[in-house]
């Protein structure tokens, strides 16, 4: 049987998406391709990527009423997260730590979509 093997792309609407495009950028390092898309790609791109559902009333993407949320392998989340504070982007000050699974911590975008960085614990 043929089976989806992957995430191939998360789509999102925007009020600027050059913006928000260049935001991704600057902020999380995601090159932008010809057409505005944003891309990972080479060796480095490699990992998990987890498809999951939650509750209606979930608060796990914030307060708001955001649909959906990206969420981001990173490979040093306490660095990133110190950079990102500096820039002045909003960073939630929790970051949790599920052992062999990794660490997990949370940011806003230039739009207000609450963004899930996640670094994955060494194999």
């Amino acid at each position: 049987m043929a089976k989806a093997v992957g995430v191939g792309g998360v789509f999102l609407k925007a009020q600027d998406p050059k913006g928000l495009s260049a935001w991704y950028a600057k902020h999380l390092g995601i090159a932008t391709v010809e057409g505005g898309s944003m891309v990972f790609e080479g060796p480095e791109s490699f990992g998990t990527t987890a498809f999951s559902y939650f509750p209606i009333a979930t608060k796990h993407f914030g307060d708001g009423a955001q649909p959906a949320m990206v969420n981001f392998r990173v490979d040093d989340l306490t660095q990133l997260l110190a950079d990102l504070t500096a820039a002045g982007v909003k960073v939630d000050e929790k970051v949790e730590d599920y052992g062999g699974f990794g660490k997990f911590g949370w940011i806003w975008d230039l739009e207000g979509n609450r963004v899930e960085l996640w670094e994955p614990s060494g194999e």
